[in-house]
C-alpha cells in the first residue's frame, strides 16, 4: 500500500495549485481518502475528506469554499484543488488511507510542500 502525494511548490497569495494523491497497492473506491497539512511549528491539521463507501465529503472551516477534493478512480487518484491562497496555507500537505472517513487513518503519503509568498 503507498499512497503518493505531489503538486505542491511556490505560488503567490491569490494563486492556486492542485494536489495529487496516487494510491497503489489498493483499490481506491473502497477507502475514504483525508488531506491534511502541517505548518512549521505547529501540528498537524485536517483539511478535507472524501469517502466513496457513504458519499461523505468533510471540510475544515478553513478550507470551505477556497478547496475542492474530486477524485479519480479509474486512475487511483484523488486531488485537493487549492484556490486562493494565502500565505497561512503554507505547510507541507499529506494525504491519508481510512476505511471511512471518520475511522483513524492507517496509511499516510509522504507530503508535498506549499509555499506561498510573494
Amino acid at each position: 500500500v503507498q499512497l503518493q502525494a505531489s503538486g505542491g511548490g511556490l505560488v503567490q497569495p491569490g494563486g492556486s495549485l492542485r494536489l495529487s494523491c496516487v494510491a497503489s497497492g489498493f483499490t481506491l473506491d473502497n477507502y475514504a481518502i483525508g488531506w491534511f497539512r502541517q505548518a512549521p511549528g505547529k501540528g498537524r491539521e485536517g483539511i478535507s475528506c472524501t469517502s466513496s463507501s457513504d458519499g461523505r465529503t468533510t471540510w475544515s472551516d478553513f478550507a470551505k469554499g477556497r478547496f475542492l477534493i474530486s477524485r479519480d478512480n479509474a486512475k487511483n487518484t484523488v486531488y485537493l484543488q487549492m484556490n486562493n491562497l494565502k500565505p497561512d496555507d503554507t505547510a507541507v500537505y499529506y494525504c491519508a488511507r481510512a476505511p471511512i472517513c471518520a475511522y483513524d487513518y492507517d496509511y499516510w503519503g509522504q507530503g508535498t510542500q506549499v509555499t506561498v509568498s510573494s
